[in-house]
């Protein structure tokens, strides 16, 4: 908005009509802000004495988050670009009331419930006064010769008398002047208002700080996953191959060998060397980003991982197509991870893994189990891992483990099906 006021072709660009959009929706909203604010605190404070309002008040302190939402949709009208969020932390445990009070401890929700009630008090009237004054007048004089035509007079605002055509045509000049004026006064206090709003709504001084270090870290998260597939390419077509190859002329040796002698012996002690050397390089391989997973997708390699858990795993997994790499293969690890856990630490039976696709949180995963529960991420288990990546892909995870089971392990990964099965 402040760009497009220092042009010349601003009267004749939209931003005139985008500042009236922007300060007219905020008199708007900000009226209806108003209205959920102040009944909310005369509900709850009425009915605090029975308790029932307690809740209702509780409601209401949190309307500012809402209300923070919309607005930052809302500067896009006035060319802010998006701003990132109030920086909400993610409760540790899963339920509504570990939601609500992380939420009321945060500062980011006062911040923002402040802005709701400076919107809801201060800034919507002044926002449907400017518009008034800066549209309604010069238009009511623009529209002065057409009512002296039709009634032979004209009042403007009721206020003005306009009587024949030389004092009209004056009237409707003067609305052109004042509405041309009046078109960069509106944009003058958008460009105002959105700032305030960038300021008060921003992730705070370092939010571009923060912005950038997040889209850095998910460079880097894709540059190692790329690593991960280059190491598990050579091992596999490199190292692999040759320990096969090795195991192979081991075996044709011993067929040659004349047979009970010490090069026999010598000869089957090393073919099983090589077959235990091809074992654990297959693990390591598997464990640095298994073939079924790039090759088939991520049900395919979770089956895999079910079929090789000590603990009998039920698995529902039903996805719309592949997912990009680096989810696949956090949401791979984690269910590897997790049912490791179940086979070391939970005293199990079974375990169910079950997921998909959703719109709102992406990829979600949840492992369970019946054992004997207990799990704290504070006492170790690899939990401490899994959470540092998740949240790496800006994922959530919650674990509900009371004393005496069951053991609940859910994984949120924000993310789109992609046709690129390498994501």
């Amino acid at each position: 908005m402040w760009g497009a006021l220092g042009g010349r072709g601003y009267l004749g660009s939209a931003w005139p009509w985008r500042a009236v959009a922007y300060l007219l929706s905020g008199a708007l909203f900000g009226a209806v802000v108003l209205v959920v604010i102040v009944s909310g605190a005369l509900v709850g404070g009425a009915l605090a004495v029975v308790v029932i309002g307690l809740p209702v008040l509780g409601l209401t302190a949190l309307a500012g988050i809402p209300v923070a939402a919309i607005e930052r949709r809302r500067l896009r009208l006035a060319g802010v670009r998006p701003v990132p969020g109030g920086r909400h932390r993610v409760p540790g445990r899963a339920g509504l009331p570990a939601w609500l009070t992380t939420r009321v401890r945060e500062p980011a929700t006062w911040r923002e419930l402040g802005y709701a009630v400076l919107l809801g008090f201060v800034l919507w009237p002044l926002d449907a006064v400017v518009v008034m004054a800066c549209t309604v007048v010069p238009l009511s004089m623009v529209a002065a010769p057409a009512l002296v035509a039709a009634d032979g007079e004209a009042k403007v605002l009721k206020v003005w008398l306009v009587e024949g055509w030389p004092a009209a045509t004056a009237a409707a000049v003067l609305g052109l002047v004042l509405l041309a004026a009046g078109a960069y006064a509106l944009g003058v206090l958008a460009g105002a208002r959105a700032e305030l709003a960038r300021v008060l709504l921003g992730a705070g001084p370092d939010g571009d700080r923060v912005t950038e270090l997040v889209r850095s870290r998910a460079r880097l998260v894709d540059a190692f996953e790329a690593e991960r597939r280059r190491i598990e390419r050579d091992l596999h077509d490199g190292a692999q191959q040759r320990l096969v190859a090795l195991g192979i002329a081991l075996g044709l040796a011993r067929l040659d060998a004349p047979p009970g002698g010490p090069l026999a012996g010598q000869l089957a002690r090393a073919h099983r060397e090589a077959e235990l050397a091809l074992a654990d390089l297959r693990e390591l391989v598997q464990g640095i980003h298994p073939q079924v997973l790039a090759d088939y997708g991520l049900p395919a390699a979770v089956a895999d991982a079910a079929d090789r858990s000590p603990v009998p795993v039920d698995l529902e997994l039903d996805l719309p197509g592949r997912l990009p790499g680096p989810v696949e293969a956090a949401g791979y690890f984690v269910v590897c991870e997790a049912l490791a856990n179940v086979a070391k630490h939970s005293g199990a039976r079974r375990a169910r893994v079950r997921g998909g696709y959703a719109d709102g949180p992406g990829l979600v995963l949840e492992i369970a189990d019946d054992g004997r529960g207990g799990a704290d991420p504070e006492h170790g288990s690899g939990l401490t891992g899994l959470a540092d990546r998740v949240s790496v892909l800006d994922g959530r995870l919650t674990l509900s483990s009371p004393p005496g089971g069951p053991t609940l392990l859910r994984v949120e990964l924000p993310c789109r099906p992609t046709p690129d099965p390498c994501g």
